[in-house]
């Protein structure tokens, strides 16, 4: 996921409520004082751009555990360990064919910029069809492994006509940076950490991915009512925060430097470009949302990666569509 290093995507449901405009009134609401929620993030993630915004006074305890994709964080969800998370669509796919245990609760529509397959600087590639026969390095069933199928395509190849090579994100940099790539496709914090070196962007991935992200969490986390109203509590902190980073981008892209050990300017450049590009939006489950990933997985399907076709609609859980339109 594919990259990911912006804020993520509301509701909001809470006697409790300290930093939503809308609060409950209903005395069944549960009480979270004691509740833990085991939440996933990226580097330089949520729990810094809630803490920045000053949305990080939370009435129940959270948990956060660092990740580097999106497809371990819902491997986490299904194993028990974590209760929320977010990743692009494309990890949700993949849960559905191992029968994992996973529910998407929301969507984000974002910028994708930081999406790319990057070259070596002394490389003589100048297309994605010059990398045929050579060695590739992705990140299995993330944005990163569907937009190379994609850019493949484009020129007539398929994953058969590259020596692709899945790696995480740290392996991935690690073997690019020893020259055993010839071309790695990546996103996030990576891509300036690359460049660094001197990699150059071969393809942006910028205009093939939809834009659209979701917010994922365990169905036993739904079913609980103290853990479901921390979730909704959650989501709408996300929203705030979302809001406040879009009129303090100078200064969030100084913290997450700061974070993440990149040069300032480069992440603020960044920044401003997605958010040129597509303003970070988040919206309650849609049809529209639905029919973007279906289309994801026949995509995958069709090339082979998943050896079925799926149906992805189950996947989609809307109960807290209200929540999502009473947050501000």
């Amino acid at each position: 996921m594919q990259k990911l290093k912006s804020v993520f995507p509301l509701g909001c449901l809470l006697v409790f409520l300290t930093a939503c405009d809308v609060k409950s009134t209903n005395s069944a609401t549960p009480n979270i004082t004691n509740t833990q929620l085991r939440v996933a993030k990226y580097k330089g993630g949520w729990d810094l751009d809630l803490k920045l915004a000053g949305q990080d006074n939370f009435p129940y305890q959270v948990q956060f555990t660092e990740f580097t994709g999106g497809n371990l964080m819902v491997q986490s969800i299904n194993a028990g360990a974590i209760d929320l998370a977010s990743a692009s669509e494309i990890p949700p796919i993949f849960a559905i064919k191992s029968q994992a245990s996973v529910k998407i609760i929301a969507t984000r529509k974002g910028p994708t910029i930081a999406q790319v397959v990057l070259i070596p600087k002394n490389s003589p590639a100048k297309s994605i069809a010059d990398l045929k026969g050579k060695r590739v390095g992705y990140v299995q069933a993330t944005t990163a492994h569907y937009f190379l199928i994609k850019m493949l395509a484009e020129v007539g190849l398929t994953m058969k006509d590259i020596k692709g090579v899945p790696l995480s994100i740290p392996d991935g940099l690690s073997a690019f940076r020893k020259g055993e790539l010839d071309a790695w496709a990546t996103y996030g914090y990576s891509i300036p950490l690359a460049e660094k070196d001197g990699a150059r962007v071969l393809k942006s991935a910028k205009d093939i991915l939809s834009g659209n992200f979701v917010i994922v969490a365990a169905p036993e986390a739904i079913a609980n009512p103290q853990k479901k109203a921390a979730i909704a509590d959650f989501l709408c902190r996300l929203q705030k925060t979302q809001t406040w980073q879009e009129s303090h981008l100078k200064e969030w892209s100084k913290s997450y430097a700061d974070n993440i050990k990149v040069d300032e300017a480069i992440v603020y450049q960044d920044a401003k470009q997605g958010q040129q590009q597509r303003p970070q939006k988040l919206l309650p489950i849609s049809d529209e949302a639905i029919a973007s990933q279906q289309l994801v997985a026949d995509t995958f399907y069709q090339a082979g990666v998943i050896s079925s076709k799926v149906d992805v609609k189950p996947l989609w859980d809307s109960s807290f569509n209200k929540d999502i339109a009473k947050c501000n």
